[in-house]
């Protein structure tokens, strides 16, 4: 127990300076070639790795669900990831990953697990315009260097949502949410790199009617914070005045959510604008280290009425 504790510890210790460990693995050919491409996932999504399981079909189960597999009492769903991203597995899907985010456990079918690699945020960069919409992002595996190897960052949030919506939250709040009314000439910034969360959180901030700037990771935040004080200090104003809050993710390229936090609790100019989590990284480890970088509230996704309530009462 103290070992699993102390990788814990490590792990967590490692977003005090924007690191994470990402799980690589394979799942077969990719479309049209003979290449077989590494994916990745941050380990902190991982509950366990197995070798697979006896899987019971289920009828009338979405196409790209293999079935059901009994794990340790748990009955988990298990996902066809290279049926799912249009790869062809040659050795078939000999492995399990079992997955814990957005408030559920899901397992996906692998081909085969390669290693777990730490890296810094800043070898991550986004994947929109680069390909897929199942890729959140592209991990540098040796760094900024010539003929790199390169892991492909699957948007697992989103492959749930497509294969088994019934496990997430609405992305619509309730009709007749109560609307926010915001000082004049203030915003909420908000940070993700994902496409379905940043339509959850349009979503969420357009129903209670307040205006907003949304970036795609948190190094856009961070330097759009800049450019605000600035504006706001050529108009004798603060940046409190500007923000009324910071709304971000923590899995993001270039510079997490984490570091994004620390930044702006530790400037004296932006010190006292709230800032709120809002992760599919659930479960009390990472809630606790949450409040240990001094943001001021934790909400998971994805559930737009919750995401709204929270912004609510930490502006309230």
């Amino acid at each position: 127990m103290s070992t699993a504790l102390h990788e814990i510890d490590q792990r967590t210790n490692l977003t005090a300076n924007n690191k994470f460990e990402l799980l690589l693995f394979r799942l077969g050919d990719a479309p049209g070639t003979d290449q077989r491409e590494l994916f990745g996932i941050n380990v902190f999504k991982i509950r366990e790795i197995l070798v697979m399981p006896t899987i019971t079909a289920v009828a009338n189960a979405h196409p790209n669900v293999m079935g059901v597999a009994n794990i340790r009492g748990q009955i988990i769903t298990v996902i066809n990831l290279p049926k799912v991203i249009g790869c062809t597995p040659k050795k078939g899907t000999s492995i399990l990953l079992v997955t814990e985010f957005a408030r559920s456990t899901q397992a996906f079918a692998v081909e085969d697990v390669s290693e777990i690699v730490r890296l810094d945020w800043n070898q991550v960069i986004p994947a929109e315009g680069n390909g897929g919409d199942l890729i959140t992002s592209i991990a540098r595996l040796d760094g900024n260097v010539e003929n790199t190897r390169l892991a492909q960052v699957l948007d697992v949030e989103q492959i749930l949502r497509d294969v088994l919506p019934q496990a997430t939250g609405s992305l619509v709040p309730e009709q007749g949410t109560p609307k926010l009314t915001l000082p004049n000439g203030q915003i909420i910034l908000a940070a993700d790199d994902s496409p379905m969360a940043r339509a959850m959180i349009e979503n969420g901030l357009n129903a209670i009617d307040v205006p907003f700037v949304m970036v795609k990771n948190g190094l856009e935040a961070w330097e759009k914070m800049q450019s605000i004080s600035d504006a706001a200090i050529a108009e004798g104003k603060t940046a409190q005045d500007k923000v009324a809050l910071v709304l971000t993710d923590l899995e993001m390229p270039e510079m997490d959510g984490f570091t994004l936090t620390r930044n702006i609790k530790n400037d004296q100019r932006f010190k006292s604008i709230p800032v709120i989590i809002h992760s599919s990284l659930t479960g009390s480890t990472n809630e606790n280290h949450v409040k240990s970088v001094g943001a001021d509230a934790y909400v998971a996704k994805f559930v737009a009425d919750e995401l709204t309530t929270t912004i609510r009462r930490v502006l309230s």
